[in-house]
């Protein structure tokens, strides 16, 4: 299971509150939370519904991968 370094750095740049993202994503604020502090470690499933609420990439919530829908 990840840790989602990139969670905050993605939800910020689309200008969501962690209150946005977790509605979109179907999950508690409180993951959101935890996730964002690092003191807990996303299921697969968690990491896909964020990434798909996010518009992006799995790979890219871990961290070390561009978005390139944002990038230029």
């Amino acid at each position: 299971m990840p840790l989602l370094t990139g969670l905050r750095r993605v939800r910020e740049r689309r200008a969501w509150s962690q209150r946005d993202l977790a509605e979109r994503a179907g999950v508690a604020q409180a993951t959101i939370v935890g996730l964002e502090a690092g003191r807990r470690v996303a299921r697969h499933i968690t990491t896909r519904k964020l990434a798909a609420a996010l518009g992006v990439e799995p790979a890219e919530l871990i961290g070390g991968v561009q978005d390139t829908k944002t990038a230029a």
